[in-house]
């Protein structure tokens, strides 16, 4: 009897998969930090004796090469991934034996990447099991857009193919097991729930609904921007990613987060956007370690940045620390926890911002004040609706365009407020008088706002 268990990364949208038998197992592209690989194995009382990648991540740093070094385990990676360490390539059609009446076939899927390789797992000659990568994803496919911008429409067709090639060879409640698709900008869209078959992405999945014209016309005008940091991953990922070092790293007091600020570096702040507001490190940024916090950090910063990181507690900076590392920011210059008083010197005082809502800023319209108000949704959030009046630019373009923000008090929001609280933060960095709008987006209309539409 075979089993799959499912190993989440919610912060970077990602599942990886341990499967196999009674004895050996198979991982599917694993994470940067393997430990938690080796434990679920070990719960299972089973040996690693594959490792597989299904493609070379854009999005996050694999920790397959260590795996498989660690465990002994055969690395099973794309024969036609260009990669300058030793590996077991495979292609279409190739099998490994996994346990006693399993098999992993490969099962070339290009789209995604022109080496996309999907694995069926079989038992006793019948699929039961298929691992899609960035492949067949619920309700939608992966973006075909992160190799070559000349390869995109080329390869978006070949999602169509691959997608129909799934549904093809096999039955209708054959599991899907995606790795992309749960918030990764790897995914062409978002889709709601957390499991599928190959039965329902038939009936549902536009690669599988629509003609391959319609379909491709259709992916490639709703591709979001390309997150900055996917630029290092696949580099990253064909060279041999290092082995992670989650060691703790330096203290810092005072007077060394001032000098880190005064060189430019980055001091990120994980509290909440609350207390953060109420009372932070002048210079220093929020994102919130609870938040989606591989992402905005890494697309944002300065690619090799030295980052410190404050937080309440050890356990938030180890968090982050892992988070980070799974996209190759892998070792902060230091970290200081506790109390924030502590983390400015003598004589500094602690700089803060208001916090407010829709509601608040109708108010002050209505008072006839003049404010900046600075929406820093994504274009296609703010195709959908926008207040009146409002300022654009995306989240991931403000570091470099604080300078654009028209004089005055900004009023900064998003769809719900985490992202708006970064903007807050970079914005008060800069000297701003800044007030962070920590609010749903549809309490706008409700607020007497007018939301106007593109």
């Amino acid at each position: 009897m075979f089993f799959a268990d499912t190993l989440e990364l919610e912060g970077l949208g990602n599942r990886s998969y341990l499967a196999g038998g009674a004895r050996d197992a198979v991982v599917i592209d694993p994470p940067r930090d393997i430990d938690q690989v080796i434990a679920a194995a070990a719960r299972r009382g089973v040996r690693v004796a594959y490792v597989a990648e299904t493609h070379l991540h854009n999005d996050y740093v694999t920790g397959g090469l260590e795996l498989a070094r660690v465990t002994g385990a055969a690395y099973l990676v794309p024969a036609a991934a260009q990669v300058a360490f030793a590996r077991t390539p495979i292609a279409d059609g190739d099998t490994v034996q996994v346990d006693e009446g399993l098999v992993l076939r490969a099962v070339a899927t290009p789209g995604h990447t022109p080496h996309h390789t999907s694995y069926v797992l079989e038992e006793g000659g019948r699929g039961v099991a298929a691992f899609t990568g960035g492949s067949l994803l619920i309700g939608t496919v992966g973006r075909p857009d992160l190799v070559e911008p000349r390869l995109t429409e080329q390869l978006a067709r070949a999602q169509h193919a691959s997608a129909h090639r799934l549904a093809a060879e096999l039955d209708d409640d054959v599991p899907v097991l995606p790795t992309h698709g749960f918030g990764s900008f790897c995914s062409s869209s978002q889709a709601e729930g957390d499991a599928t078959t190959i039965g329902k992405e038939r009936a549902t999945n536009d690669a599988l609904t629509q003609d391959v014209d319609t379909f491709v016309a259709q992916l490639l005008a709703g591709l979001e921007d390309v997150p900055a940091y996917y630029a290092h991953m696949g580099p990253a990922n064909a060279a041999g990613p290092a082995p992670i070092d989650l060691t703790p790293p330096e203290r810092a007091d005072a007077e060394q987060i001032a000098r880190r600020l005064a060189a430019g570096e980055w001091v990120v702040d994980l509290r909440s956007r609350v207390a953060y507001a109420e009372g932070h490190v002048a210079g220093s940024f929020n994102f919130e370690g609870e938040g989606k916090l591989a992402t905005h950090l890494a697309w944002l910063i300065p690619w090799g940045k030295p980052v410190t990181l404050l937080a309440d507690t050890p356990e938030r900076i180890a968090d982050a620390q892992r988070e980070l590392a799974r996209v190759g920011i892998d070792r902060p210059a230091a970290a200081a926890t506790g109390n924030p008083a502590a983390w400015i010197r003598e004589g500094e005082a602690l700089a803060s911002f208001p916090r407010a809502a829709f509601a608040d800023l109708a108010r002050v319209r209505e008072r006839g004040e003049r404010v900046v108000v600075l929406d820093v949704r994504r274009d296609s959030e703010r195709a959908t609706g926008h207040v009146e009046g409002s300022v654009h630019i995306p989240l991931h373009e403000l570091h470099g365009r604080t300078g654009e923000v028209p004089p005055g008090t900004v009023w900064v929001h998003c769809a719900g407020g985490m992202r708006a609280a970064i903007a807050a933060s970079l914005l008060d960095a800069v000297g701003r008088d800044v007030v962070a709008v920590d609010d749903g987006f549809d309490a706008a209309t409700e607020a007497g706002l007018t939301v106007a539409r593109a």
